[in-house]
């Protein structure tokens, strides 16, 4: 008998025989509780960087002093702009934002009020429902 022919017919017979041991005697669950004991046995050891902890007093002190700080900035910064009272904006108009929109009312203002319409209500004297 060759090894191959030996192979096919002793491989079904192992898989039967292995299959019947692992699920009937309970070995299964035997396998799988010791996996579950190596894996909960094993530690991870991480490093961490050491943070030097800020007492709460000493982190509100800390933001206090930096909101101060920013609001001196403000302050600072109102005061350089100021013209004496001037308004550096009179006469102006606003600038409208070119677009390559190609829309019919694309060139208009969005602040424009357009044409009054009202009279076109009075154009047939009131028989507009007639001429619909």
């Amino acid at each position: 008998m060759k090894k191959n022919e030996l192979k096919k017919v002793l491989k079904p017979l192992i898989k039967e025989c292995i299959k019947e041991c692992i699920f009937e005697e309970g070995v299964l669950s035997g396998i799988i509780t010791e996996v579950a004991k190596g894996l909960g046995t094993q530690r991870i050891v991480a490093e961490s960087a050491t943070k030097k902890t800020i007492d709460e007093p000493e982190r509100q002190k800390k933001a206090e002093a930096l909101e101060e700080q920013r609001q001196q900035r403000i302050k600072r910064l109102n005061e350089s702009m100021s013209f004496g009272n001037v308004n550096v904006f009179e006469g102006t108009e606003e600038v409208l934002p070119e677009s390559n929109n190609h829309g019919p009312l694309s060139d208009i203002a969005p602040g424009d009020a357009g044409i009054d319409i009202t009279g076109i209500v009075n154009l047939a004297d009131g028989k507009w429902k007639h001429l619909i």
